[in-house]
């Protein structure tokens, strides 16, 4: 055999011992975990971080995290024991710590995270149902969560992993529910605006009565005091008058008839059809011939 086929052999044999050790070489880094599986069956369990061998062809490794993960569900409505609903809005925080029966009981990340979140979804129905919406809003709450971590916990060891907590993110009322609530309050609210609309009603009613009584008992009595005035007025003008009258009665007679004759002629179109010796002229047919 020459040089140039034996170098072609070593290249070949090499190249073929190459792929064999990189194919039985696997590396865990320190957030994973893995299982080393033979024809599909688990064999043993890798948790140090590091570099392993396994038989090439023959064996084939599955890893797994080690890190602290997230479940985040969807809300899900729950009835309380006083026949409350809520959507509770809650959050799960786990890791995998048994992978082997990780493996056995769902498989992967996907599947456990399904099967965790009808865990969480089943104790929070079940701790809630027992329990009230004013003992959920109370310093009760602490201990409520804490039955539900401890459900979930217990729950949760059957697939292999360790919750870390469990909480509540939100928990609201159902939307129709809310909107009966507010239509309600509404309702209460137009109710209240129309007994307070009557009731001022009544007020300015009661009041501009009063106030018109009061205003007819002040014109009564400015107009009794105004006739009083003026009959005082009156009866003093009268006894001057007689005074006046008594000390010459030539000259009441004169002004008397200078009043007759005022009233008597102060409408132009008044026609008088009188005897010139009438007593009516006695003072005007005088100043007349003077």
């Amino acid at each position: 055999m020459n040089k140039i086929g034996f170098m072609h052999i070593f290249a070949v044999v090499g190249g073929a011992l190459l792929i064999v050790l990189l194919s039985s070489a696997y590396i865990v880094n320190q957030a994973e975990q893995a299982i080393v599986f033979q024809f599909g069956q688990p064999i043993r369990e890798v948790r140090e971080p590091g570099l392993n061998f396994k038989v090439p062809f023959v064996q084939d490794v599955t890893f797994y995290d080690m890190r602290l993960l997230n479940l985040d569900p969807p809300a899900q409505e729950v009835v309380l024991n006083d026949k409350k609903r809520l959507d509770v809005d809650s959050f799960t925080r786990y890791k995998i710590v048994d992978p082997l029966k990780f493996y056995k009981t769902v498989r992967n990340e996907e599947q456990a995270q399904s099967k965790l979140a009808e865990i969480v979804n089943s104790s929070l129905r079940k701790v809630l149902g027992r329990v009230t919406l004013t003992e959920l809003l109370s310093e009760q709450r602490t201990q409520i969560m804490n039955d539900i971590s401890a459900t979930v916990k217990k729950d949760a060891e059957a697939i292999g992993v360790s919750v870390a907590d469990v909480r509540i993110r939100r928990a609201d009322l159902p939307i129709e529910v809310m909107q009966a609530i507010n239509d309600r309050m509404k309702t209460e609210r137009q109710r209240d605006a129309k007994e307070f609309r009557a009731k001022g009603q009544q007020q300015a009613q009661n009041i501009r009565a009063t106030a018109d009584k009061e205003a007819t008992i002040i014109v009564a009595e400015a107009e009794k005091n105004a006739q009083i005035t003026r009959g005082e007025g009156d009866k003093t003008a009268v006894e001057l008058w007689n005074k006046t009258v008594g000390q010459d009665i030539e000259f009441y007679e004169f002004y008397r008839s200078l009043d007759a004759y005022r009233k008597s002629l102060a409408d132009k179109e008044t026609s008088l059809v009188l005897s010139p010796d009438s007593d009516f002229f006695k003072y005007f047919n005088r100043n007349m011939k003077k």
